[in-house]
């Protein structure tokens, strides 16, 4: 018998990969293990009464039934624990493109000496990755630096990279992280822009767990806090280690444990209560700390 092609896939919707026969017209297991690694045997549904047969397999080589492979269109048999393990493997994957794709943020650049310009941070930076920003904050009326800028990356994992370690700049040591650190508040002030991690869920239900909204948000990015007040005031306060998770959040209706939750800004808030009780009579610095302790400014909508 001459050498004829089947038609074999991984599945009865996919699209078959013709696969050649041996001269004698058996087709050897290798051959279509070969194609589609992991494969230990072949079926296919019997046109007679639609279930699915085995094709005969006798020391690795595969027989046609009733001596002719047809038209027909075979499918692979996977053993039960490599298929498993291919599942997780294709789940890894997934994974691993998920985190290759995240988009990166703006970084903060702590303890620059006041002589850093903007080419010298840029020409720092490159050394780990792209650079597509560079900015080195400066005092509007005398234009001398802050002792702080940012800078953004091109790829995520550079990102990760560079936050992971410590940099020694112009001969000082700078530290890089995600502009929400108490000294980025403190120095900044109330005008420099800043994008938060946490966001306000609002319309939560008694039965939502700080556990339930943890394993929910967990979908969209890292989750880092989930704070739920008590007594229980139907809402709740989420932390995501990315600001971009959290912005691209807000404004969206979720449903969580059927419910439909409402996701808002979070605003932190500036260190700028004592100053603003000092205007209130009694200026009382014990109810002044008390609000400075606070980690959260409810959204207006919600006040």
């Amino acid at each position: 018998m001459s050498e004829c092609y089947i038609r074999v896939a991984e599945d009865e919707n996919e699209e078959p990969m013709e696969i050649p026969s041996e001269e004698d017209g058996t087709v050897l297991l290798s051959t279509v293990a070969a194609q589609f690694p992991g494969a230990c045997g072949l079926r296919y549904r019997s046109p007679v009464s639609q279930c699915m047969r085995g094709v005969r397999l006798v020391e690795g080589v595969l027989h046609a039934p009733d001596s002719d492979w047809g038209n027909l269109v075979y499918v692979v048999n996977y053993p039960k624990d490599n298929k498993r393990k291919m599942d997780e493997m294709d789940a890894a994957s997934a994974v691993k493109i998920k985190r290759g794709i995240q988009k990166t943020s703006d970084l903060i650049v702590l303890g620059l000496p006041w002589k850093t310009s903007e080419q010298d941070l840029k020409d720092y930076f490159s050394t780990f990755g792209e650079v597509i920003m560079v900015q080195v904050k400066r005092d509007v009326k005398t234009g001398n630096s802050k002792g702080f800028g940012f800078v953004r990356f091109a790829d995520y994992e550079t990102q990760i990279k560079v936050m992971s370690q410590r940099h020694m700049i112009d001969g000082r040591w700078c530290d890089c992280k995600l502009p929400n650190s108490k000294y980025f508040l403190e120095q900044a002030g109330p005008d420099e822009p800043m994008r938060s991690r946490k966001v306000f869920v609002g319309r939560c239900t008694e039965d939502m767990t700080a556990d339930d909204l943890r394993q929910f948000f967990m979908q969209y990015g890292e989750v880092t806090d989930v704070f739920i007040p008590k007594p229980f005031r139907a809402f709740a306060f989420v932390t995501f280690a990315d600001d971009q998770v959290a912005q691209s959040l807000c404004g969206e209706d979720l449903i969580i444990k059927g419910t439909s939750v409402h996701i808002s800004n979070a605003e932190p808030k500036h260190n700028n209560i004592h100053h603003l009780f000092s205007n209130f009579p009694g200026r009382s610095p014990s109810l002044a700390a008390m609000f400075e302790r606070s980690q959260y400014q409810y959204p207006s909508s919600h006040v």
